[in-house]
């Protein structure tokens, strides 16, 4: 859709292009049943949480949406909430048709607690220490015997859960590079010329990674316990 995006910008603006788009395909998920009820409601989770975070990092200059849009509130773009649904989208997808589950997994207090620290650290590394190391180590401790069971073709594999971790954050960090290139967004050593996104931003992908993993996890693992189908084995 951003590679699309630029036949019709003497039309309409791109990212409200990208917002009519990412809606109309979410319908279609939705009504075809690819996606769930319950799915697009973690995935409407994520898209507030990734807005939140949006509005507060454009705001602070740690990247742009430079171009003119009628989606736009306080500098960033309706559509860029779906950048984020979109992992949750994908780990929703993956939890069902990989079948996966998960074993070892670390009681539920230090697990949400985790959670919590990634995603205040996002806000307030601007104003305090950076804790994403100090927190990375505490998550690493917490899930050092978690393991993700998932299946493919019937046979099964299992992956540790904290590899899963830097496994996703990496591919996402790919995509970024993509979606930059095609002027989704900018950071600011790449307003004059595109560049490959900082290293780092694997680590930041990383970490939202976890807080994804851990929202989908703890809400699909409600369910099962609500509908009387454990697929956890705990510590």
């Amino acid at each position: 859709m951003l590679a699309l995006s630029h036949l019709f910008a003497g039309v309409l603006p791109r990212y409200d292009f990208m917002l009519i788009a990412c809606l109309l395909i979410q319908a279609a998920l939705f009504y075809s049943k690819i996606e769930t009820k319950d799915e697009v409601l973690v995935i409407c989770i994520f898209h507030l949480l990734g807005l939140c975070m949006e509005l507060f990092k454009v705001n602070i200059g740690s990247w742009s949406y430079p171009e003119f849009a009628y989606t736009k509130f306080a500098g960033v773009p309706l559509y860029s909430g779906f950048m984020y649904a979109s992992v949750a989208s994908y780990m929703c997808q993956a939890w069902r048709r990989f079948d996966l589950q998960m074993l070892n997994w670390p009681p539920h207090w230090p697990v949400r607690i985790a959670g919590a620290l990634i995603y205040l650290n996002f806000f307030t590394n601007h104003f305090i220490h950076d804790m994403r190391y100090v927190i990375g180590i505490f998550v690493l401790i917490i899930f050092r015997k978690a393991w993700v069971v998932f299946h493919v073709e019937r046979r099964a594999y299992r992956l540790p859960v904290a590899l899963s971790f830097l496994l996703i954050g990496f591919f996402i960090w790919l995509a970024e590079n993509v979606a930059t290139r095609f002027g989704a967004w900018k950071y600011a050593y790449q307003h004059k010329q595109w560049a490959m996104v900082d290293y780092q931003k694997i680590s930041s992908w990383a970490f939202l990674v976890v807080v994804s993993y851990i929202i989908v996890a703890e809400l699909k693992m409600l369910k099962d316990v609500i509908e009387d189908k454990p697929a956890v084995e705990t510590i």
